[in-house]
């Protein structure tokens, strides 16, 4: 995949999470600032979801860690390091930070 292609790619990620993160009526913020998209919570608590264009990777950073994931053939965003999903894990972090019902699917 080119880097327009993936930059497109994205941006839909990007719109989806806001989109959900909307429609779960959860209390946060959040904020795409170019490659980056911020959570933020109530208490002032952060999750940082960026894209990483050179290694077309998707990263997350949370209280909880750190975490980059890589497009597979399949369509999913799997972590190199521990095969983590990336809705999976974002949604574990977003209802640990929120203490809210979250779910976020592939």
């Amino acid at each position: 995949m080119n880097e327009s292609e993936f930059l497109e790619l994205t941006d839909r990620l990007f719109s989806r999470i806001d989109e959900a993160l909307e429609l779960a009526g959860l209390d946060v913020d959040s904020v795409l600032n170019g490659n980056v998209l911020e959570i933020e919570f109530d208490d002032g608590g952060k999750i940082v979801v960026n894209r990483h264009s050179a290694n077309q990777e998707v990263w997350i950073a949370a209280k909880s860690g750190g975490y980059h994931f890589a497009l597979q053939a399949d369509g999913r965003w799997i972590a190199a390091r521990d095969g983590a999903e990336f809705f999976s894990t974002l949604s574990q972090a977003v209802r640990a930070a929120s203490g809210e019902d979250f779910e976020l699917s592939a």
